[in-house]
């Protein structure tokens, strides 16, 4: 048996100007607005209010005043309306968050992303209009923006390459040194104090200038010291001087067992410990720093040309960015709020 009425859920869509045109028709031909209704398959309702939209006022043939139905009128009512509701675009409402956008992306050294900065405007200004992150980007690709793919982060792909002879050949390198690795306990990151390290080097000559990173785990705070050579006397050195001057700062640090740090089992003050062969995972937040590094200081270029003023607006321009796994907060912010707590 079939069912008189539908239970398909209609969603409701704009009257058309040919519908218009039959209303005006049938309003002519003095049917109701009930029998309208159901000859369009609308809602009275919506027959109801399209009537008072269209009518105008007319002066009859005896000069007595009577509201009429146009078709062409509603029409034209209804498109003005149409074009009122518009979005204004996102260029105009959020014409301050593109304007600083465009300028802290442009800034050299570089600490922000689109998609930290997003959140740091957020932060900023709460109560201000700002996109998402995927429209930032599809109006970069569509040229809307004074930006280019060279104003934006590199995108950087650090492989860790393994193979059978890299435990010989590394064990061979530090062999006769004492090697601890780093505890479970010390692996949790509530604790501040704990520190990975690493060298990240320009041209892979011994007698090159090289970069000694530190990378607190708690915070993510990166220290970044120029050293003139990395040699394991060199960096025994400046790692002393280092820790000499903040030794509070300091319960323990992870080192690759690379031969440069040999040494630095000699270091007084904090606990050294070192990673397992081939295993740059153990100490991941410092892996991860250095590649941040490698977009202000790409690989191959020599460190000669780098200024320690440089190097400390590159630290600087890390350690303020607002970064998603701090939950967008900066982690000189929160380096700080540790040392004072």
């Amino acid at each position: 048996m079939t069912q008189p009425k539908s239970s398909t859920v209609k969603h409701y869509q704009q009257l058309t100007p040919e519908e218009r045109g039959e209303i005006e028709a049938y309003l002519r031909a003095e049917k109701s607005q009930a029998e309208i209704a159901h000859r369009l398959h609308r809602s009275r309702s919506t027959i109801s209010r399209e009537i008072k939209r269209g009518l105008v006022q007319q002066r009859r043939y005896d000069y007595q005043f009577v509201y009429l139905y146009y078709a062409d009128t509603s029409q034209l009512f209804h498109d003005q309306k149409r074009q009122k509701c518009h979005s204004k675009g996102l260029l105009k409402r959020c014409w301050l968050f593109f304007a600083m956008l465009i300028k802290t992306l442009k800034q050299r050294p570089r600490s922000e992303s689109i998609d930290s900065f997003i959140n740091a405007f957020k932060q900023m200004y709460p109560d201000k209009p700002c996109p998402s992150t995927p429209t930032v980007y599809r109006y970069i690709d569509q040229g809307r923006l004074d930006i280019q793919n060279i104003d934006l982060p590199a995108k950087l792909k650090r492989h860790v390459k393994g193979n059978h002879h890299g435990h010989a050949r590394i064990n061979k390198r530090l062999a006769g040194t004492s090697i601890e690795q780093r505890p479970a306990s010390v692996n949790q990151r509530q604790s501040f104090g704990h520190w990975e390290g690493d060298l990240v080097k320009g041209k892979r000559k011994a007698s090159e200038p090289a970069l000694m990173t530190l990378t607190e785990r708690k915070t993510r705070y990166e220290i970044i010291v120029k050293i003139p050579n990395y040699h394991a006397t060199t960096c025994l050195a400046y790692l002393q001087q280092l820790i000499d001057k903040s030794a509070k700062s300091f319960k323990s640090i992870t080192f690759d067992n690379g031969s440069e740090f040999k040494l630095l089992n000699q270091i007084k003050g904090p606990k050294i410990y070192f990673t397992h062969p081939s295993a740059p995972w153990e100490r991941g937040s410092n892996e991860n720093q250095n590649g941040l590094i490698r977009e202000y200081i790409p690989k191959g270029q020599s460190l000669y040309n780098f200024t320690v003023a440089t190097i400390t607006q590159i630290q600087t321009a890390l350690n303020q960015k607002h970064r998603r796994i701090l939950d967008y907060k900066t982690a000189a912010s929160l380096f700080q709020k540790s040392l004072t707590s």
